[in-house]
């Protein structure tokens, strides 16, 4: 019970308490969510579709210039089976994505999301600097009060009492070198 009540002393007062998520918590997340098992982020295409696909794999993140930076590698066609060939363009090439991240309902999501594709400007790699842009910020979300509510809910063993989370909030996000640092509120309610 004393720790419940330290955790709760800073909410008393009014402070917000500080929540460190590092980058490797968002990267496996991320990972489950948008990669899934095959590793790799479809923004066009399935792995079915052999002659027109784009994905994104291997993505890597961090911090860059206050924003959150993923790093990954693409990998695309745009082309037509023709005689079991495919005839058309395509590349390969790593990107370097930056996204500020907000908090939105239980989530926190990334906008004003820019794309860099590395040494590439033709119109294809525009045209997936677009498709990315638009993607990810309609796509990522990490559950940031589903994820607060699984560990400051669950039960403590030997103890008569039960946790519930209410009113949970996200009043600040800083982007720092090695985590997203949250500035939450909400209410811990003993029952």
């Amino acid at each position: 019970m004393r720790l419940l009540a330290w955790l709760l002393a800073p909410c008393l007062y009014g402070a917000g308490v500080e929540l460190q998520v590092q980058y490797t918590a968002i990267q496996k997340a991320m990972a489950r969510q948008m990669f899934g098992e095959s590793g790799r982020m479809y923004v066009k295409g399935t792995p079915a579709t052999r002659c027109s696909f784009a994905y994104l794999e291997n993505p890597m993140l961090g911090e860059a210039e206050g924003r959150i930076e993923i790093r990954a590698h693409f990998n695309g066609k745009n082309a037509a089976s023709i005689f079991g060939r495919c005839i058309g363009f395509g590349d390969t090439f790593d990107m370097r994505i930056k996204a500020s991240p907000y908090y939105d309902a239980g989530l926190i999501r990334l906008k004003d999301v820019d794309v860099e594709t590395a040494g590439r400007d033709s119109l294809y790699a525009r045209k997936v600097r677009a498709a990315i842009t638009e993607n990810l910020s309609k796509r990522f979300e990490y559950k940031v009060a589903d994820e607060a509510r699984r560990i400051l809910e669950r039960p403590q063993a030997g103890e008569p009492y039960k946790q519930q989370l209410q009113n949970f909030q996200v009043s600040q996000i800083r982007v720092t070198p090695a985590a997203l640092l949250l500035t939450i509120e909400f209410t811990l309610v003993v029952q």
